[in-house]
């Protein structure tokens, strides 16, 4: 009987960790960029994730702010299947300066609309790819999103990032890096790991936070095990 009530003790610690670590994982389903890291001054093709989040609601329309104070002088937009794309531009306070000469004007917002059976409906998501560069050099860019639901309501993806803290509704970021100088020798000579680009979807966070409840749970059980078996060889003593 002893031994019993420990399994089950285990098993309830096991089921326990995996439920507290499964919320951030139902947390991180918000707009996200993929990949989320490129090369300052290069060119890129990224895809903003757009996940439905309601039970009773489709998502009509997305848009997108590309900052004014870090443009891009070239943005393409790949069709989706019954979404409507508008890329809107304005003027710039700050030329951007290239080989034939200075752009005064950038695409700023980028809004797609669904026809009406192309809706994101409850527990499904689109993709919308853009094509982007030259990137600028920064660290990184932050793009504004607002998501339309059929009701109405709007949920604003719009929170920047913040040392230490995570935000409620997160913008999506894509994170720049320098790019790499030619005179300098590869990362393979010196030793160095090979950097690769992640998708931010949040499907490889997921899958590490269950693995992480399973180990402590299956952790649990043993310390269980391990202190019955104590308790019985004192017992014969």
């Amino acid at each position: 009987m002893r031994l019993t009530h420990v399994v089950r003790a285990g098993v309830a610690v096991a089921a326990a960790a995996a439920a507290a670590l499964a919320f951030p994982a139902a947390a991180s389903a918000h707009v996200t960029v993929n990949p989320n890291t490129a090369t300052q001054g290069g060119y890129t093709k990224v895809t903003f994730r757009v996940p439905n989040e309601r039970d009773d609601a489709s998502t009509t329309k997305v848009e997108i702010a590309l900052p004014a104070d870090k443009p891009i002088a070239s943005v393409s937009l790949k069709p989706v299947q019954g979404w409507t794309a508008v890329a809107e531009s304005g003027k710039l306070a700050t030329p951007i300066k290239t080989a034939d000469g200075e752009i005064t004007d950038a695409v700023l917002k980028i809004t797609w609309t669904a026809a009406a059976d192309a809706a994101i409906k409850p527990h499904q998501f689109q993709e919308f790819d853009v094509s982007l560069g030259p990137l600028p050099v920064t660290d990184q860019i932050v793009f504004k999103a607002l998501q339309t639901y059929s009701t109405g309501e709007i949920v604003r993806w719009i929170d920047e990032p913040a040392a230490g803290a995570e935000a409620e509704h997160p913008a999506p970021v894509l994170k720049l890096a320098k790019k790499a100088d030619p005179s300098a020798p590869p990362a393979a000579a010196m030793g160095g790991p090979a950097v690769e680009a992640e998708d931010d979807g949040g499907d490889g966070t997921a899958v590490g936070l269950g693995a992480a409840g399973l180990v402590l749970g299956l952790a649990g059980l043993v310390v269980g095990v391990l202190a019955y078996r104590r308790a019985g060889a004192r017992t014969a003593a």
